[in-house]
């Protein structure tokens, strides 16, 4: 990523945390950037876009902090306890921010659609991996991979509910602990 591209996204990242959603205003945003209109033009086709790029941003750091900081626990769902509850966490820091790049995400709007799929094959990449307690590039299973993508939704459920006001970020925490807990067991089960 050049340059350019890297501060039109964290210009971005600024004005949707400070003042969310609607303040992403591509005009604004290449102001403060300090480059021309057609340059974001250039490098996306919406603040949607933008939007997407900053989450596959953000998840990215997380595959970075995680690796550097492997998720502590002697088991799968010890592990996604953990890491639930400090990822439900940290967005909670920056709640306009994560408001806007959910709503980004649940836009259904096709012209994002490589990049959502990327950000959900990358978020159940992660979960295999807290789950598996292995940061090598080892294959997970097709049980696995179900049960990252399961977690995954529901917790893009609750974080929907959260940012639309319906609950907080404990009652995220308890949905998504929940889920763990009988996913763990299912598996367990299965096997």
């Amino acid at each position: 990523m050049d340059e350019r591209t890297q501060r039109i996204i964290e210009v971005a990242i600024e004005l949707a945390e400070r003042d969310g959603f609607d303040a992403v205003r591509l005009r604004d945003l290449a102001s403060k950037a300090g480059v021309a209109l057609g340059t974001v033009y250039k490098r996306f086709s919406s603040k949607e876009d933008i939007l997407a790029a900053a989450l596959e941003m953000q998840v990215a750091r997380l595959r970075e902090t995680i690796i550097a900081s492997p998720i502590p626990g002697d088991n799968p769902q010890r592990r996604l306890h953990t890491f639930f509850h400090v990822a439900t966490s940290a967005l909670a820091t920056q709640p306009k921010l994560a408001a806007a790049m959910l709503r980004t995400v649940a836009s259904g709007d096709p012209e994002l659609s490589e990049k959502v799929t990327r950000y959900h094959g990358e978020m159940t990449a992660i979960i295999v991996t807290v789950m598996r307690n292995d940061y090598g590039d080892a294959f997970p299973t097709e049980d696995e991979q179900m049960m990252a993508h399961l977690l995954q939704n529901v917790w893009f459920a609750s974080l929907v509910g959260w940012t639309g006001g319906l609950h907080d970020t404990d009652r995220v925490i308890e949905i998504i602990t929940r889920a763990t807990t009988l996913l763990c067991a299912g598996l367990a089960a299965e096997q």
